[in-house]
């Protein structure tokens, strides 16, 4: 059995702000976190939770994942980028041009998210959280389809996307160029075998697949600090 998502988790200077942003823009409910964060429980098929994580450094250099969320149409887009606006978004420029029909915003601590137009073909079926976008390879993208199981729903020029079999939002990769890479980044996967798997067994199989055991200072904890092919860290959580 491969191991499954259980989280996509944010380094966070000030937890509790940031998780009630995303638990307005997003309507989900916030929880408590075994690790000393917060969590927010997905109200939809989204299939993961959200997890936000105290941290002491500053951000520095655009993430490599953020979310892009869907319209139903024109009004629903403005719905959305004024909603977040009022929680504390703000208007960011990364380079999309005037003439781009979604709209770039940054929540509280900087960390960029896309509100997308309606008729969006390619995230036509999906939930609000269409897609987390993520800059990457297509090596990249072709790893987490084997260490999660989902299969490829897009593949070409370098770009590549996975879905779980059980719908929610779409990861996608980009394709060359890569952006630089600056320190560890703020957002990271949280994977876990299933209840009755072995996290060993599945940290061997993730090396198998290209991944590498890493250490950022974690010390003695329960989960295994990983990078995927292009060095960006998650984690191996005990099973669940």
């Amino acid at each position: 059995m491969t191991c499954h998502l259980v989280a996509l988790c944010f380094d966070a200077n000030e937890p509790l702000r940031l998780a009630r942003f995303w638990a307005g823009v997003l309507g989900w409910e916030m929880a408590d976190d075994p690790q000393d964060g917060i969590a927010l429980l997905s109200s939809d098929d989204t299939g993961f939770r959200l997890r936000f994580l105290p941290s002491q450094e500053q951000k520095a250099g655009q993430n490599q994942i953020h979310f892009d969320l869907t319209s139903a149409s024109l009004e629903d887009q403005q719905q959305t980028v004024a909603r977040s606006l009022e929680l504390g978004a703000r208007h960011i420029d990364i380079g999309q041009g005037p003439e781009a029909d979604h709209v770039v915003l940054a929540d509280p601590e900087g960390n960029e998210f896309c509100v997308i137009e309606p008729g969006n073909n390619f995230l036509a079926d999906c939930g609000f959280i269409g897609a987390l976008s993520c800059d990457g390879s297509q090596e990249v993208g072709y790893f987490w389809s084997a260490a999660l199981g989902w299969p490829l729903v897009w593949d070409q020029n370098q770009e590549t996307a996975i879905r779980s079999p059980h719908g929610g939002p779409k990861i996608t990769w980009g394709g060359p160029p890569l952006m630089p890479k600056t320190g560890k980044g703020r957002l990271h996967f949280d994977l876990a075998p299933p209840a009755h798997g072995d996290q060993q067994a599945e940290v061997d199989r993730l090396v198998s697949l290209g991944a590498t055991r890493i250490d950022i200072g974690q010390g003695e904890v329960s989960w295994v600090v990983m990078a995927d092919p292009d060095g960006h860290e998650f984690c191996v959580l005990t099973p669940r």
